[in-house]
């Protein structure tokens, strides 16, 4: 059997070779290019969907865009059993985040309902979104609560997070505060959307099933 090389032809001058060398090493590199960018565009069609291709009369999203993208921080939270883990552990899913402190109050069970039936109302894509609280104090939850919302149950992450921390990452509208509303974050970690205060939760829905039906990522 003959084994062909690359090894250069007497009729090659050594120009000639490095050419094609240099071809080689384009090709390798457009390949990998190409291959980023199928791997990227699940995201880049659902982000496309809000920022660029909006009809005429009206713009296609309910919630309001997060510009510029705000990426997880660096910081640990607490996760169920109290053990320290990356908030980025959190990526490869939608989060729906709500933050509140441990003494829930109305509002805050409100959205606590809200976050768990916009989850379920997904039907067969609810698996890839998680519904989160980050309780920005260490004290305790009441266990109804943790019956009505907290997995396994119904799917809703208890999680802790320092006030700061959550303070510098979610934004809140002008002249509101973080704790009034939900928050959308992409299965890359980025910050997305933010709700208003008491949102319509079909309106939360119909932008959450757009971004989905365009994203097969998460």
């Amino acid at each position: 059997m003959t084994v062909q090389t690359e090894s250069m032809s007497p009729q090659e001058n050594p120009a000639q070779a490095d050419s094609r060398i240099d071809a080689r090493t384009r090709r390798g590199r457009l390949q990998m290019l190409a291959l980023l960018l199928v791997c990227a565009s699940p995201v880049i069609a659902s982000y496309l969907t809000f920022y660029v291709f909006r009809p005429a009369g009206g713009t296609t999203n309910y919630g309001a865009l997060i510009e510029p993208q705000r990426p997880m921080p660096a910081v640990q939270i607490g996760d169920e059993r109290g053990e320290a883990v990356p908030l980025a552990s959190l990526r490869g899913k939608w989060l729906m985040v709500t933050t509140d402190p441990s003494a829930c109050d109305e509002a805050c069970a409100r959205k606590l309902f809200t976050i768990r039936q916009i989850r379920a109302g997904q039907g067969q894509d609810r698996e890839r979104i998680v519904p989160v609280w980050l309780i920005t104090d260490t004290g305790g939850v009441d266990e109804r609560l943790r019956a009505a919302y907290n997995e396994p149950y119904a799917g809703v992450r208890f999680l802790r997070m320092d006030a700061a921390a959550v303070r510098q990452w979610l934004p809140p509208a002008e002249g509101g505060r973080a704790e009034d509303t939900i928050y959308l974050v992409d299965p890359l970690g980025n910050l997305m959307l933010r709700f208003p205060k008491d949102p319509d939760p079909a309106k939360v829905s119909g932008d959450l099933k757009k971004l989905l039906k365009y994203s097969r990522i998460g």
